[in-house]
């Protein structure tokens, strides 16, 4: 089975805990794994990739980023312990932070704010419903 360190954010909304570690996959690539937990991949869902088979909470996962910049909005991203020094050495190029356990990604909209209002039951910006239009 093969083996990558992942970022991985279990969807509380727009955000939720956010940490980097070792993911497998299996052979499709349809399923993958992480500690105890299997994710299988979703089709179409809003700001999620994948849920967990057995809770069915939705996640995001990916490969890091070298700028630290995971997470789409402001958050603490934890690092597993196993996954530190490749993530600081070979991910992010700074081996000098190798004994950083999580660190702040400012997030891709780091200037936003996170809507709440905005979620996966297709309320718009103004607050109607994009799925009632008329036509």
């Amino acid at each position: 089975m093969q083996r990558r360190i992942m970022y991985i954010e279990r969807k509380e909304g727009l955000t939720g805990p956010a940490r980097i570690g070792w993911v497998r996959f299996s052979q499709t690539g349809k399923t993958l794994y992480y500690e105890s937990r299997a994710f299988q991949s979703l089709k179409g869902a809003y700001k999620a990739n994948y849920r967990d088979t057995e809770t069915l909470e939705w996640y995001w996962i990916c490969g890091p980023r070298k700028d630290g910049m995971d997470a789409l909005y402001p958050a603490i991203v934890e690092i597993d312990e196993d996954a530190r020094e490749e993530y600081w050495s070979d991910i992010r190029d700074q081996p000098e932070s190798v004994r950083l356990t999580s660190f702040r990604s400012p997030g891709k909209y780091s200037r936003r704010t996170p809507r709440p209002e905005l979620n996966s039951h297709g309320a718009s910006r103004n607050g109607g419903n994009r799925r009632s239009r008329r036509r």
